[in-house]
């Protein structure tokens, strides 16, 4: 094994691989990368990572600009629920979901046995985010985290990552050959985190490796093993969806809001075929679009949809996938035709909505959960139904 010492000064050569460039410039109190990558070599040693590991990985690290740029532009979950879920589930999806629990009955069986997870929900999972292990994703996972460690908009989630990543090569789980993905740096067929592989990775085939790339027992393991850790409740639902009345107390429909399902029952909710048991089982009520567009009750294992991503969205999509790898139907698209505003539109809303002294968060396009908020409160405040979702004519309230 090299001295210490010596991989530091190797490491003070790798200075001269990086030349700065005016993206990177743009995070000034970074300083240049190479001389930040040098910096965090130093820091990966002293917080156990062995030299080995240092030297032959962190030589090869590259800024990349690709990665800063998607990283900006995360426009895919400016688009409506039934516009992303119509898209990402996809019949071949579907067809080939129903495929897989098949193949892996035996396998997600004991899974389930030992998780509680059912096997819908993770393989709603594996279809979204790598198409059940066929596009794990090719950008270099060492360089894409030392990108955005080293960016200025969040290195403090990403230099933890970066050193997690050192760690799960240095434990023997992974090879840097094996280190490829998506461009935020996650891994394998499930897409985890360096940290959240680290934490809940299993090695579930038993071959002294925790492998989520290719070993299919230990990718659907470790994704029930991730969902429990979040909260994941065994043998309840996390989903379904609901038809509603022309009208109801709109404001109690928020995802931060819960009332018993016989609550839900008295103010006119109801599964699509028949009644809403009444009874004091605890859910939300989810309007996606509006109440003129699909509802769903949430219960409180779509609180770990939430952790497992933030985007309404994305997490509603894949809630539902599950939902229908479940059996249950294609969605109603409610009882309307709810308008659905541009990105360039959200973000006018969104201005006028922050110099009314509202807090939406950051101006993106992107109706989050605070620009939701905070068009509930002038929905309430006006008298309109107040459903959380933004039309163009709240613009007549707000200057």
């Amino acid at each position: 094994m090299l001295h210490r010492k010596f991989v530091v000064l190797i490491l003070a050569a790798i200075v001269t691989f990086f030349p700065a460039s005016a993206s990177a410039q743009n995070c000034a109190s970074s300083g240049e990368f190479g001389r930040w990558v040098n910096d965090f070599a130093k820091e990966a040693i002293a917080s156990g990572v062995s030299n080995h590991t240092v030297q032959n990985t962190l030589s090869q690290v590259l800024y990349q600009p690709t990665v800063i740029k998607r990283d900006r532009s995360q426009g895919i979950f400016a688009q409506s629920f039934l516009k992303f879920s119509g898209r990402m589930i996809a019949q071949y999806r579907l067809d080939t979901g129903h495929k897989k629990i098949k193949k892996h009955a035996k396998l997600f069986t004991q899974v389930n046995q030992e998780y509680g997870v059912p096997a819908p929900v993770i393989t709603a999972f594996w279809g979204l985010e790598t198409d059940f292990g066929a596009n794990t994703g090719n950008f270099p996972t060492l360089s894409s985290l030392a990108t955005l460690a080293y960016d200025c908009r969040r290195p403090q989630k990403f230099r933890p990552q970066l050193l997690d990543a050192l760690r799960l090569i240095d434990n023997g789980d992974l090879n840097l050959s094996d280190m490829n993905g998506a461009w935020a740096g996650e891994l394998g067929q499930l897409q985890f985190l360096p940290s959240e592989y680290m934490r809940d990775a299993v090695d579930f085939d038993h071959d002294g490796r925790r492998d989520l790339i290719h070993s299919i027992p230990d990718a659907i393991a470790s994704a029930a093993a991730l969902l429990v850790h979040h909260g994941w409740r065994a043998n309840e639902p996390w989903l379904e969806e609901v038809v509603v009345p022309k009208d109801m107390p709109w404001d109690q429909a928020d995802i931060s809001i819960r009332h018993p399902r016989a609550q839900w029952a008295s103010w006119g909710v109801k599964r699509r075929n028949n009644s809403l048991p009444s009874d004091q089982f605890q859910a939300s009520l989810v309007l996606p679009m509006g109440r003129l567009g699909p509802a769903f009750l949430s219960y409180p294992n779509f609180d770990v949809y939430l952790q497992w991503n933030q985007s309404l969205v994305y997490t509603l999509t894949a809630a539902y996938f599950a939902t229908r790898l479940d059996g249950a139907p294609q969605i109603s698209k409610g009882r309307g035709t709810p308008v659905v505003m541009n990105g360039t539109q959200i973000k006018d809303l969104q201005s006028r909505l922050t110099n009314a002294g509202y807090d939406v968060g950051k101006i993106d396009g992107i109706v989050g959960a605070k620009t939701r908020a905070s068009v509930k409160k002038i929905q309430i405040k006006y008298g309109l139904p107040a459903d959380s979702y933004p039309t163009p004519e709240l613009f007549g309230y707000i200057q």
